[in-house]
């Protein structure tokens, strides 16, 4: 190519000490030919450049995961339900009362004992001091009776010796003998009394207290019902709209699961412990692990189905992933146990590559495997998709490193990004 070349410049080149004959044959048909071979070489060589030039290409790469002794839980029924909190009130207040203040808003978090809001205290403040004072008043009369028992006890001593001595009659001991048990006998009755309103200044302590309204458990505020000024009633408000009968729904996350509706003819299928998979619709794309906790016995006769409980994984901390919430709609698969899955299904042969990997689909599928830093195209033949992979059965060995991309080309140089 390179004489070529020459040689086409040669009988370009022009010697200006020749005289162009005006009545010659014109060269300009030659120069212009010349011209468009130099361009069609030219083009040529360019072109063959990238290959032998080694212009690398920064790629991703992937590893090639050998199947042997994978066995993938298949599913054998899917069903619909709802995410539910197992664990959830309408905190409201033990007595009737005015709202005075409301300490929570929705979306909040609140630990057990937390003070949510508090009622209008002012006549169970009012009970409580009544009972101290008559509680008070109790403990003195029960004071002075001791005071007139000690001394009526110091009389009957008294008359008992003059009566020894024969100075005084029996009556007059009688007499004595009779005081002693009538103030024993009051001192008795005030002493329960005391007791009755001791238990009436516990009993408006209590009032007080219920009147601040406190979280039952940990758990996430859902819903705020009740504002400053309302009332609010642990009753039923018999349908006037002015009495609240909570101030909020309060939800323990952590206690959330799933309750679906097994058609009869299938909950022979349904295990209690076997595996699930569970798909969120407000995640697609996400899967979550759970198990069969319950399968309820009892079956609606109008929809002909049985409830069933299932419960989702749970993190290291035993909590649950964040992003579930309650009436969240999902879609359930009950998967068969490992036991089940190992018996009926044969050992897996091949490997499995990303889908991202794979161009093509069945037998006109190909990767690109990197071998000493360059891509060679290798024809595969696809096998069953699961999840985000194929399954090669046969053709690549585990391990083998395979370029990512819609660009490449066979025996490209490629300088690979780490490997996944």
């Amino acid at each position: 190519m390179a004489d070529t070349q020459a040689d086409l410049l040669r009988q370009l080149s022009m010697d200006r000490n020749t005289p162009m004959s005006r009545g010659g044959p014109s060269r300009w048909p030659w120069i212009v030919a010349a011209l468009a071979l130099l361009g069609v070489a030219a083009f040529f060589i360019a072109d063959r450049r990238p290959a032998e030039g080694a212009t690398q290409a920064l790629v991703t790469t992937v590893v090639a995961r050998s199947a042997a002794g994978v066995q993938a839980a298949s599913a054998v029924l899917d069903a619909s339900g709802y995410v539910v909190a197992r664990r959830a009130a309408t905190v409201s207040a033990k007595i009737t009362g005015k709202v005075v203040d409301v300490l929570i808003e929705e979306g909040q978090k609140v630990n057990e004992g937390q003070v949510l809001a508090h009622l209008d205290d002012a006549n169970s403040r009012a009970q409580l001091d009544l009972a101290l004072a008559q509680a008070e008043q109790s403990k003195a009369q029960a004071t002075e009776l001791e005071v007139g028992l000690t001394n009526a006890r110091r009389d009957l001593q008294r008359q008992s010796d003059l009566m020894s001595k024969k100075l005084v009659s029996q009556a007059a001991v009688d007499n004595a003998s009779t005081a002693v048990d009538q103030l024993k006998a009051r001192l008795v009755s005030v002493q329960k009394a005391v007791a009755v309103s001791q238990q009436q200044v516990l009993v408006a302590r209590q009032n007080v207290d219920d009147s601040v309204i406190r979280a039952p458990f940990t758990g996430v505020v859902t819903v705020k019902n009740a504002q400053p000024g309302e009332m609010i009633s642990p009753l039923s408000g018999g349908g006037s709209s002015f009495t609240r009968s909570g101030i909020g729904t309060l939800v323990d996350m952590n206690s959330q699961e799933i309750e679906v509706d097994v058609a009869e003819s299938f909950i022979g299928k349904v295990v209690s412990g076997a595996p699930v998979k569970i798909k969120l619709n407000a995640y697609p794309d996400a899967d979550f692990k759970g198990s069969v906790v319950a399968i309820v016995p009892t079956a609606d006769r109008a929809k002909a189905t049985v409830k069933v409980r299932v419960a989702f994984a749970r993190d290291e901390q035993g909590q649950l992933d964040a992003r579930i919430l309650p009436e969240m709609g999902a879609r359930v698969s009950f998967l068969a146990s490992q036991q089940e899955a190992a018996a009926t299904a044969a050992p897996k042969t091949g490997v499995y590559v990303p889908l991202a990997a794979v161009q093509g689909e069945g037998a006109k599928a190909h990767v690109f495997v990197v071998s000493d830093g360059v891509a060679h195209a290798q024809t595969v033949v696809t096998g069953a998709r699961e999840g985000n992979d194929w399954l090669i059965p046969q053709g690549l060995a585990a391990g083998t490193v395979l370029a990512v991309g819609n660009d490449i080309k066979d025996g490209q140089k490629i300088a690979a990004a780490p490997t996944s």
